[in-house]
């Protein structure tokens, strides 16, 4: 009997964990909230003691996610302050979970009164419906973009908890639309990318994706892109080399984005169109180490980390919200042509930077605590 208790406790307890809100393995981040309820949260564990929080890097973080910068997106203002409750004291990192809440002060879910009871083309709605047996019309609920604003909290913590060991992070938008930018590893520079209304370096590509944009927001249309990320400082040696790989950890956070739908390294898929001779990174004895002589590999090599920049790139679908009149099908199948009204985002990916730069802190503090190079109260 007693053996059967423990163990249907343990199944509920694994039942508990198959929703999918909580990411990381030692480094956790648990979120909540839905797009138009009162607020949304998260609690961080496993984040180490006696580390200086800067509230003024936080507040720069949640500034470059938040709504309403730009003419393409969405009008939604948001103050986005974090209201730390517990996990932090006097300034600084206890080593207990630290919890913290958003308020939603600019949700409009009457927006949506007109949509109930039909699927929205492309939208999550239709597999929550099969999966929950209920849709959250409100702006997408929990499947909305709006929660991304509680990783951007914790991504800014740890890297923050990064730069103390010299890792920085750094995306921009590399592509919207057909408008492909130039990106030399020279222009990851933050305020250089955060400058831009677009988030692309390229002062010439950016005046396209400009055009572009501009267009398809007085058509009713949207489109996706890609967002580039550039990892320096990371030491060799971190990563797992089977099921926790450094490259599939990655590669989980960033498809847990909303509207991602790729994601590769290195030369990423154009290596499958590559030789081996000139795909390879021979070796080579500089500054008194052995180096990679080139970077194909994108700074992982059998899911560890070579030391070199670790570079990936994260494909966005277009925004499914159009201004534009589609057909679809009510919860009983009957047609309907529908328009779907509030304010959406022209193209999401120059929101997605900074939200890309915050699940890739999210994920090497958290192999650093792994690998044993970060630990409780480490100065």
């Amino acid at each position: 009997m007693l053996k059967r208790f423990f163990f249907g406790a343990q199944f509920l307890l694994y039942l508990s964990f198959m929703a999918g809100n909580i990411f990381g393995h030692m480094l956790r981040l648990a979120s909540f909230g839905e797009s138009h309820g009162p607020m949304i949260g998260g609690v961080l564990d496993g984040f180490p003691s006696g580390f200086t929080v800067d509230s003024a890097g936080i507040s720069l973080a949640m500034e470059r996610r938040k709504p309403g910068q730009g003419k393409f997106q969405t009008a939604r203002s948001e103050a986005d302050v974090p209201q730390f409750v517990s996990g932090i004291y006097e300034g600084k990192t206890t080593g207990a979970p630290i919890a913290f809440l958003i308020a939603n002060k600019d949700h409009r879910p009457e927006d949506y009164d007109g949509l109930a009871g039909f699927f929205r083309p492309s939208h999550a709605a239709f597999a929550w419906d099969k999966k929950y047996g209920h849709q959250d019309m409100r702006g997408g609920g929990r499947s909305s973009a709006r929660e991304t604003a509680v990783r951007v909290v914790a991504g800014a913590l740890a890297a923050q908890l990064l730069g103390r060991y010299g890792i920085t992070i750094s995306a921009c938008v590399s592509q919207i639309g057909n408008v492909k930018a130039a990106i030399p590893d020279s222009a990851f520079v933050p305020e250089q990318i955060y400058n831009s209304e677009l988030r692309c370096p390229d002062i010439e590509a950016a005046d396209f994706m400009d055009a572009l944009l501009t267009e398809l927001k007085s058509a009713g249309d949207t489109t996706g892109g890609v967002v580039s990320c550039r990892i320096t400082g990371v030491p060799a040696g971190i990563g797992e080399p089977v099921f926790d790989r450094l490259q599939a950890d990655l590669a989980k956070a960033m498809m847990g984005i909303n509207a991602a739908k790729g994601f590769d390294y290195g030369d990423g898929f154009a290596a499958a169109a590559s030789r081996g001779s000139a795909h390879n990174d021979p070796f080579s004895f500089t500054e008194n180490a052995i180096r990679p002589a080139s970077n194909h590999a994108g700074g992982i090599l059998g899911g560890i980390s070579t030391g070199e920049p670790i570079l990936f790139r994260v494909a966005f679908k277009p925004v499914s919200s159009l201004g534009m009149q589609q057909r679809t099908v009510d919860i009983h199948g009957t047609t309907k042509d529908l328009t779907i009204k509030g304010r959406h985002d022209v193209c999401i990916v120059p929101r997605a930077v900074p939200v890309v730069e915050a699940m890739a802190a999210l994920v090497i503090a958290d192999h650093m605590i792994m690998s044993g190079l970060i630990r409780h109260n480490n100065s």
